[in-house]
């Protein structure tokens, strides 16, 4: 009996309380929406699951019992708790609370998602931020993460859920100084003859593979560096030092200066996917609702924008390539 009484002792708990409260067990009954007899029932099996008496029973009355006195005491207490942990469990469901872990590439995040966790903060003030920067994609559950932004031309296989939340890709940038000194090469194959500066890390492939939208080309590149960030590879771009295959957020502001120049503008790398990573898509927190909420409407706006620069637009004129 102790043990069938488990999986509903907080039901006889709170049925030993309205009786205490109304005074009766019919009352208490009409009350809980059951029969005198249920709620007799329960409060027998509650004295039996504990071998004391709670309730002294007259025909016309109802009393404590010392024991069921002490007892009413805790049961009110452990169920005003149940009650407060419900009321925040469901709480975060219903309003941003507590702590959102957000993981993001650096360059990436820089540029488009540092300014949403600025405006997510403010709008969402009872929430505390912890914001990450990885090139690698994190280990959600392991690292306690809530959401990550990760970009790849194609994902691996995973247990995470994905969602697309737009697209971005790479554009062949140099320096002025360095296209002085060494030419502006006229055709994909005369890459191989300059100095190539390459980004490496999961998101990308080893080699640069371009495209012109209808054709592509693949280029074993090799230069005097190789970074996992954009950030270093586009220093060194702008510094002169050689042609750097880069991410057009990271690149747009500098082309728009003139620090950097397009080459090739007929080619670019195949498109990036922007992923949002989750852990799973069940039982999210308004956290975190909210925080996919605001990345979904803002993101893609500011990704096509970057995307539409006139200078990454450009299409050459369809010309033969020898291509492998």
């Amino acid at each position: 009996m102790r043990k069938n009484l488990d999986y509903g002792l907080l039901h006889a708990m709170t049925a030993f309380l309205r009786v205490v409260d109304a005074g009766s067990f019919t009352a208490a009954a009409a009350q809980m929406a059951l029969t005198t007899a249920q709620v007799s029932r329960l409060v027998s099996e509650l004295e039996k699951r504990l071998q004391a008496k709670l309730l002294q029973r007259t025909t016309r009355r109802l009393a404590l019992t010392s024991v069921g006195e002490r007892y009413a005491d805790q049961c009110r207490s452990i169920l005003e708790l149940v009650a407060e942990a419900e009321s925040g469990v469901g709480g975060a469901n219903v309003e941003p609370d507590g702590r959102l872990r957000v993981r993001c590439m650096a360059a990436f995040g820089e540029r488009y998602v540092v300014p949403l966790v600025s405006m997510y903060c403010a709008r969402y003030p009872k929430v505390a931020v912890e914001y990450g920067t990885s090139q690698y994609a994190p280990d959600l559950i392991a690292e306690g993460v809530d959401a990550s932004v990760y970009l790849a031309q194609r994902l691996s296989d995973s247990n995470l859920v994905a969602q697309a939340l737009g697209e971005t890709y790479g554009l062949l940038c140099a320096a002025p100084s360095y296209l002085k000194r060494r030419g502006t090469p006229k055709s994909v194959e005369e890459l191989a003859a300059h100095a190539c500066l390459r980004i490496a890390n999961p998101s990308t492939t080893p080699d640069w593979t371009l495209t012109d939208g209808t054709r592509s080309f693949t280029l074993d590149a090799g230069g005097p560096l190789v970074g996992d960030n954009p950030g270093v590879v586009l220093h060194a771009a702008s510094s002169g030092l050689g042609i750097a295959l880069l991410p057009i957020f990271s690149a747009v502001d500098h082309i728009r200066n003139g620090e950097l120049r397009v080459v090739l503008p007929a080619w670019r790398s195949p498109a990036i996917g922007v992923y949002l990573m989750l852990p799973s898509r069940k039982f999210l927190e308004a956290k975190t609702r909210a925080w996919i909420e605001l990345l979904k409407t803002e993101l893609p706006t500011a990704l096509q924008r970057d995307a539409g620069h006139p200078a990454a637009a450009t299409r050459a004129k369809p010309r033969r390539y020898s291509s492998r």
